[in-house]
């Protein structure tokens, strides 16, 4: 059994990511809140602290990798987990790239000789080689580079405190006699829109939590919620303290290695300089890694084509992390790797991201109330997270309304991509329509089109769907049905009962299948009455048995009674 996570390794490895936003959001902060931004990154912390408990109710529920898209396929329709599937490799793939950006920005204030957007697209070829080669994201490496961060951040912001205390606040009162455009409450709430970056991270704890420890997963949450809360906001404030406005704006790429610079010289702009490289490397790999276990998933659950899932001799799906490279630098070159726009990607993405963990938390009151969790967050802190966050997006749309058109150069062309493989059974069907109206005569080219889409269409059905029950009545099997051809491309369902040979047969049973077997007569339902005990061996003896993989198996919600959690269950999925 793979060793898991412990507290330490699991908050480095998304940590990396969180506390690396520092490097870039405190500056974007102070551009458009000015001497108020440390207040807008308090109210982000407030708004973290309130989905510190979403993550937990929802995670601690459905304790397996994917985030807001296994959030959404377990508690509504598979097109909305699509959605927020697609949302979230956009996310992804703007976090590599600002973080790439970055890293060789602050490497640039070193050594200016260095060019920035070829440096930048070097840097995410190599980590995609590192994936591909199957050299993934090491935690002890992850813990080093994340301690060594705290640790010059630390350093900074005492030698900032120094600076001060040596000369004086005049440049403090300086820059918060700047007159504020718009007014004290439009700078707070764009400083807040623009500042919402600086949670960027927050949901990878999400995505690999199947390989942590019990236990760990909130603790990452509160430790990356105390990171942004200390951190964030006393770095801007510090800026403010050492480092007039204009100064912040003119050199917003690099501002920490200017604050050490001005703190203490050349030395602490070296070290953070350094450390920001490697941190802002750290968050590259980190998207790779991501992007990789959620794209697999997507390809396995055919919202992706299966091309996807090609291996290596090593098991690396290397097609996967060829197109995220591509996906990159295509944005990379369009943005021209200028901070402002890419942030402006990124955010749209990640707070549509947030709003759909959100809404998935909605659904699991509703929806899944049986299920046992740990933890429960408030209605109230739901439903202030969420309009936080809408907020956001709103304000982020005001500042750059032109980004929000990059935004949707990119999000409709994976959109279409993920909806045609959903709909594509319905899509083929309308084609053949088109041909038999478009070829009367029935010529050689209408035979080869209508043969390779049926030819298609019957592998794409052939895909068989699996539902365990002992005790459902024909209401609730009606209901698991109904979803399997609303979002499923299948012919075959089979209704699995398992028994011992003490236990009886829930009456009517057999019946109800029959009845709903004529009552779908484009869905074969096949029932079978398995003796054994349903767990996770019986689980993956028949999948193996009958080539269906867990993750189109399906049961209903379990209760507090259960003897297994959701996650020792493989893949399987609830419906119900």
């Amino acid at each position: 059994m793979p060793k898991k996570l412990n507290q330490l390794e699991a908050t480095a490895i998304c940590g990396n990511d969180i506390s690396s936003s520092c490097l870039y959001v405190s500056a974007l902060a102070i551009v458009y809140a000015g001497q108020y931004a440390w207040i807008s990154l308090l109210v982000v912390a407030l708004v973290l602290f309130f989905f510190r408990r979403i993550y937990g109710e929802v995670v601690g529920a459905l304790p397996l990798n994917g985030g807001a898209y296994n959030a959404l396929l377990n508690t509504t329709k598979k097109s909305t987990a699509s959605l927020a599937a697609s949302l979230t490799v956009l996310s992804y793939m703007a976090t590599a790239v600002i973080s790439a950006s970055e890293a060789v920005k602050y490497a640039h204030s070193i050594w200016t000789f260095i060019p920035v957007i070829p440096v930048t697209i070097g840097l995410l070829l190599l980590f995609m080689g590192l994936v591909i080669l199957g050299i993934g994201e090491s935690s002890k490496v992850a813990i080093a580079i994340f301690l060594f961060h705290l640790v010059s951040l630390t350093i900074l912001c005492g030698f900032c405190f120094v600076f001060l205390i040596e000369n004086g606040t005049e440049i403090l009162m300086s820059n918060f006699s700047t007159p504020v455009k718009g007014g004290i409450i439009t700078a707070l709430f764009l400083g807040f829109s623009a500042a919402m970056l600086g949670i960027s991270g927050f949901e990878s704890s999400a995505n690999y939590v199947e390989e942590q420890e019990k236990g760990v997963f909130p603790k990452t949450l509160r430790n990356m919620w105390i990171v942004v809360t200390v951190f964030n906001p006393l770095i801007a404030f510090l800026a403010l303290c050492i480092i007039p406005i204009s100064t912040v704006v003119e050199n917003q790429d690099a501002l920490l290695s200017v604050m050490g610079k001005t703190a203490s010289g050349n030395w602490l702009s070296l070290l953070i300089g350094i450390d920001a490289a490697l941190v802002l490397s750290g968050a590259v790999l980190t998207s790779f890694v991501g992007v990789g276990g959620l794209m697999k998933r997507m390809a396995l659950d055919r919202i992706l084509p299966n091309i996807l899932l090609k291996k290596t001799k090593k098991g690396s799906n290397y097609l996967i992390y060829l197109l995220f490279f591509v996906l990159c630098v295509s944005v990379l070159l369009i943005t021209k790797g200028d901070l402002a726009k890419l942030a402006g990607v990124y955010t749209i993405a990640f707070l549509s991201v947030m709003i759909l963990f959100g809404l998935g938390n909605l659904l699991l009151k509703v929806n899944r109330s049986r299920l046992p969790r740990p933890e429960k967050s408030s209605w109230l802190g739901l439903f202030i997270g969420v309009f936080a966050v809408a907020a956001a997006i709103v304000g982020n749309v005001i500042l750059n309304p032109q980004y929000l058109v990059i935004f949707m150069e990119y999000l409709i062309p994976t959109l279409a991509v993920v909806f045609f493989m959903l709909y594509r059974t319905f899509i083929f069907r309308i084609f053949l329509k088109i041909l038999d109206y478009t070829f009367p005569d029935k010529n050689t080219l209408f035979i080869r089109l209508n043969r390779n889409i049926k030819r298609a269409l019957t592998t794409i059905n052939k895909q068989q769907f699996v539902y365990f029950t002992n005790h459902d009545d024909v209401a609730t099997l009606n209901k698991v049905l109904l979803y399997i051809s609303n979002n499923e491309s299948t012919k075959k369902v089979k209704i699995v009962s398992i028994i011992n040979e003490n236990e009886p047969l829930a009456v009517n049973l057999r019946k109800d299948i029959e009845t709903l077997d004529r009552a779908y007569p484009l869905i074969n339902v096949e029932f079978i009455e398995e003796l054994g005990i349903f767990g996770p061996e019986k689980i993956q003896e028949l999948s193996k048995r009958w080539h269906i993989p867990s993750n189109f198996m399906f049961i209903a919600s379990p209760g507090h009674k259960f003897p297994y959690k959701i996650q020792e269950l493989g893949e399987v999925r609830l419906i119900i």
